[in-house]
């Protein structure tokens, strides 16, 4: 008895430059929630490393319900509309929440895997990153969302790492001296952070790339 197992290709998006578009898509928690001073510190250290930035049709201050989100089509278009923008080169997210699984049955995945690009987000993200690269084959990346760009100090060391990996592709990836688990996104000006104790690196190098053939056993 034979059969075959199909080991699926590995998608590597393409690393960014100056003068890319980078999209804000909101698949869970809505952009309403994020103050203006967040949004605009974003915006402009996005700008410093010579990106653009746009946002997602539905992802607007208007669609915001009681759940902090917004109707499942329109979260679902908005991933839609971002990977098939050839001017869009990367996606961030607005944040987390607890529903972007909603609208994993709405996206057209053969779509993605055609059109691959970054797509940068985590905690309840992790649903829609996991389900893109198991279906896909594209490598999805574990990092910060736009919001988390907009943390005022103490986000040094992110922006480093992010900028790094963005244009570069792979990088050292070396333990902060300090971290924080305070409420920033409450108050911007006092915040707590605590010593790093660990000194623990990590390397991060791109995937090679290979042609997948089946195995047949």
């Amino acid at each position: 008895m034979s059969f075959l197992i199909f080991i699926m290709q590995k998608i590597i998006p393409a690393k960014l430059q100056k003068g890319d578009e980078i999209r804000v898509i909101a698949p869970a928690t809505g952009l309403k929630i994020i103050g203006q001073d967040c949004r605009q510190i974003a915006k402009e250290r996005f700008e410093a490393m010579g990106l653009k930035v746009s946002f997602a049709t539905n992802t607007t201050d208007e669609n915001f319900d009681m759940f902090a989100s917004t109707d499942i089509k329109k979260r679902a278009d908005d991933v839609m509309e971002a990977f098939l923008d050839k001017n869009v080169k990367a996606i961030f997210t607005i944040l987390g929440g607890f529903n972007s699984n909603q609208i994993l049955p709405f996206l057209d995945y053969e779509v993605i895997k055609n059109n691959p690009k970054i797509l940068c987000g985590y905690s309840d993200i992790t649903a829609l990153l996991s389900a893109i690269e198991t279906k896909t084959g594209l490598v999805t990346f574990y990092g910060p969302h736009y919001s988390s760009i907009g943390m005022k100090k103490g986000n040094e060391y992110t922006l480093d790492m992010l900028e790094k990996v963005l244009f570069e592709g792979e990088s050292e990836l070396k333990a902060s001296d300090e971290w924080s688990d305070d409420l920033w996104f409450i108050d911007q000006e006092n915040r707590d952070f605590i010593k790093n104790e660990s000194k623990v690196i990590i390397v991060i190098t791109p995937i090679l790339e290979k042609k997948q053939q089946p195995k047949q056993f």
